[in-house]
């Protein structure tokens, strides 16, 4: 795989099960055991790749063994790594959803016209989706990705149309009382 080649973040090894090698691993994927339907993983710097079998599920996370790892010293060592496939081993996402590694790039324009940076980051905090965007001169701004501030996702023209929500984009100061309580929903 060349160095160019995008690679999407499965999951991340968060400890040690039993004394055989086996993993635990906190899955990025829609369902959880999918994080080893897409063929051998690898670390993120791609030096160490492993062919991952889901073995279980336990207190939220994923049970794997990684070809190669046999013991439990072997996979304590592991933890903390990333666990990242090609993108194109992946199936296309449905309408409407996006991998957040093809996100992240974007060109973010507000629906006025005024172009605000792009897409840092994407980040989940527990309710719901968060682009992170940024110019790399001014501090960064956290926008919901959510119908009420998304207006539209062109992945073809590499651009992300926000809705400049009071507040959002300013320190919301002009803002009418009352017109910051836009709902927030998953966009889509």
């Amino acid at each position: 795989m060349a160095a160019s080649d995008p690679r999407i973040c499965l999951g991340v090894i968060v400890g040690a099960k039993g004394v055989k090698g086996e993993v635990r691993i906190k899955s990025f994927t829609q369902r959880a055991a999918d994080v080893g339907s897409y063929g051998p993983v690898q670390s993120e710097d791609a030096k160490a790749e492993w062919t991952l079998q889901v073995t279980g599920e336990a207190k939220g996370v994923v049970v794997a063994r990684l070809k190669g790892v046999g013991d439990r010293n072997q996979a304590e060592d592991l933890k903390g790594t990333r666990l990242y496939v090609p993108r194109a081993k992946l199936p296309p996402p449905d309408d409407g959803s996006y991998y957040h590694a093809d996100l992240v790039g974007l060109r973010v324009v507000l629906t006025t016209g005024e172009e605000k940076g792009s897409v840092l980051a994407v980040h989940n905090f527990g309710g719901g989706d968060i682009i992170e965007v940024g110019d790399g001169q001014s501090e960064t701004t956290m926008v919901p990705f959510s119908s009420a501030a998304i207006a539209e996702v062109d992945m073809k023209g590499g651009v992300i149309h926000v809705t400049p929500l009071p507040g959002l984009f300013d320190d919301g100061e002009d803002d009418e009382e009352g017109e910051n309580d836009a709902a927030v929903t998953r966009h889509g």
